[in-house]
């Protein structure tokens, strides 16, 4: 029987072929969810291998809250394995010594030795094993452009949160290394807020175990010493909690911490989803008037409430939306 609008009749042979089209089509974008992943990790296992293993020199430059830094990074490995030295180039003198897990920082104007944890920011151009875990389980991944950055050839790769409760990244390898050459953390508005980059550097260089030792050996007498605790906090138990944190945020310091124009210590809880971290401080309520609610500092959002008697603040190189969340969240034991 003939349709009056000339169509064919839909059969039952016909059906499958749709069904089948689509099913073909729901396989391939799975097909290419699945490859983009593996290129993420592949891409990210490779970049991590190369500033592990290669031996390089240049000059980084660092851009953050409006200021800039520039430093000189040697890096080298031999049978005892990772060794690199980093050192200001302006402002402040300062001098960074790695051996494997191991940071010395020398401060020579204040005469000061201070045994540092590793972290993101004195890792680069590394990538640490909880960035590679963050980078792979919580962003999308894509290719972007092709770049010139320090005289070389970058592929630039763009991460791009899933959730909304962290900042994306874009980040630029050498073609031929894969070394990073350059990172940025982009904003909810897709804005760099912080930024490392090469302007100069050397890849697969020989470099000797001198160069890469402190230029304060051995250090004067008069010199201090000292192990940091991340934010100098006293570690304990303050009887705080955040009940229900983003995914991929988990607590990696809690204690109290002396700041100024504060009378008493005050509670300081940090988290981290391997790539930024968030401080929560609860303090009394103070007597005069606070800000309340979010505001910004540079690319740190900060949101505070009042829980009973208490100031809870809560700041982060993170969305407002992921301060807001763990400020509301905080409760008592």
């Amino acid at each position: 029987m003939r349709r009056s609008n000339g169509a064919a009749p839909v059969t039952a042979s016909r059906r499958p072929r749709f069904g089948l089209r689509a099913v073909f089509g729901v396989a391939a974008l799975l097909w290419v969810s699945l490859a983009l992943a593996d290129d993420a990790t592949g891409w990210l296992q490779q970049a991590a291998a190369a500033a592990k293993q290669l031996n390089y020199s240049g000059t980084l430059v660092y851009q953050h809250d409006g200021r800039v830094e520039t430093s000189r990074v040697i890096h080298m490995v031999d049978t005892t394995g990772e060794h690199e030295k980093l050192v200001n180039l302006d402002g402040p003198a300062r001098e960074v010594i790695r051996n494997n897990e191991q940071v010395r920082c020398y401060y020579p104007d204040a005469k000061i030795i201070r045994i540092e944890p590793r972290t993101y920011r004195n890792a680069f151009p590394s990538l640490l094993p909880q960035q590679l875990d963050t980078l792979a389980a919580y962003y999308f991944f894509r290719k972007a452009e092709i770049a010139r950055i320090a005289g070389l050839e970058t592929q630039a790769y763009v991460f791009e949160p899933k959730d909304g409760m962290r900042y994306g990244h874009k980040l630029w390898a050498d073609l031929t290394s894969g070394l990073l050459l350059k990172a940025q953390l982009m904003n909810d508005r897709n804005v760099p807020i912080e930024q490392f980059v090469f302007t100069d550097i050397q890849i697969g260089i020989k470099i000797e175990r001198d160069t890469v030792r402190p230029s304060f050996r051995p250090p004067p007498a008069d010199w201090e010493m000292r192990e940091s605790l991340p934010g100098d906090v006293v570690q304990q138990d303050t009887g705080w909690l955040v009940k229900e944190l983003p995914p991929g945020f988990s607590k990696i310091v809690e204690g109290y911490r002396t700041l100024r124009g504060k009378v008493a210590p005050v509670a300081h809880l940090v988290f981290s989803d391997g790539l930024v971290a968030v401080s929560v401080f609860v303090e009394p309520m103070p007597q005069a008037p606070q800000l309340i609610g979010l505001s910004q500092q540079g690319g740190i959002n900060v949101y505070s409430r009042q829980l009973n008697d208490h100031l809870v603040t809560v700041l982060g190189e993170t969305p407002g939306a992921t301060v807001r969340q763990i400020a509301y969240s905080v409760a008592h034991r």
